[in-house]
């Protein structure tokens, strides 16, 4: 019964779904977002499977860094206040060589300033 799904099952369901009426192109808006660490891995998983066993293309908003490492080709980061994009690239490369702080600053998991200051 549906009300007997976990979020995973769900999320699972969702893409299915999708699948199932045709799309070509996948949107997923924080797919691993309240899963435990062991179902967003194993959702990262069925992404790349999907993607790599039927030719699916996957664009994934998500904050989540291990899953974008795990899943991301392509990365595009958008600055929250000009709503422009800020860095686009693969994410290992956007971590180690964005010129932008702010970029290296996400990728890299790095507090503020101020809040590494209060630490101290």
């Amino acid at each position: 019964m549906p009300a007997e799904l976990s979020g995973g099952m769900l999320k699972r369901a969702g893409i299915a779904r999708a699948m199932a009426l045709g799309a070509d192109i996948l949107m997923l808006d924080e797919p691993s977002a309240g899963l435990d660490p062991i179902t967003a891995a194993n959702l990262d998983r069925t992404i790349l499977l999907l993607r790599a066993n039927l030719g699916f293309t996957f664009v994934v908003v998500t904050h989540e860094l291990t899953s974008i490492f795990t899943i991301a080709d392509r990365a595009i980061m958008l600055d929250p206040r000009s709503r422009r994009i800020i860095a686009e690239g693969k994410p290992a490369e956007l971590r180690d060589n964005s010129s932008d702080r702010r970029v290296r600053q996400f990728f890299n998991r790095q507090p503020d300033a101020i809040v590494q200051k209060v630490e101290a």
